[in-house]
């Protein structure tokens, strides 16, 4: 791909900002990066883990003054591998397990910003088994549901839970007797 200033160069840096929800993109060669200000000097080239250890950098975001006051995670650090909460985020891997609960506190809004909002794994399924999954799942979800319920008492709304699950599994089951996909 050609710089779309000079129209010579291969472009090398490539640039997507969003402004009142409108997408633009820019593609440039080094040099003409430089010469509009996108670049300060030679050294200004970012590898792949420079943009991810940034993803590690803000842990404000995540927790109230009080709690930022009270625990300052660059000070942090892990007793069993002595490894810092600042080098975790310039390396973005942890030296040791137990690292993980060391930080935990502050990991949370990280697996958010990188993984779209998502904290739960639910894995990826194949397709010739999505909707026997997903039927399984839901059933396994109103199950979670039904416990909590249970627990505070709500015995109506468990029972309006227990036959959704009851209904669930009865077509689960008419589905296998017939041979058929949910």
């Amino acid at each position: 791909m050609k710089c779309e200033i000079c129209q010579q160069r291969s472009a090398s840096l490539h640039l997507t900002n969003f402004i009142n929800g409108q997408k633009t993109e820019i593609h440039l060669c080094q040099q003409c990066a430089k010469e509009k200000g996108y670049l300060d000097t030679e050294e200004d080239v970012y590898t792949i883990h420079d943009l991810l250890s940034g993803l590690f950098n803000d842990y404000s975001s995540s927790t109230t003054k009080t709690e930022a006051n009270k625990h300052n995670p660059h000070e942090l650090a892990c007793p069993h591998c002595h490894m810092t909460y600042q080098q975790f985020s310039k390396i973005g891997k942890f030296g040791c397990s137990q690292c993980y609960q060391i930080f935990s506190e502050y990991l949370n809004p990280i697996f958010r910003r990188v993984q779209g909002g998502n904290t739960k794994h639910i894995g990826k399924i194949p397709n010739r088994q999505h909707v026997h999954l997903q039927h399984k799942r839901l059933i396994q979800d109103y199950r979670d549901q039904l416990q909590q319920l249970i627990n505070e008492e709500r015995f109506e709304d468990a029972a309006e839970v227990r036959d959704k699950i009851k209904e669930l599994e009865q077509k689960e089951k008419s589905s296998h007797e017939k041979g058929d996909e949910i």
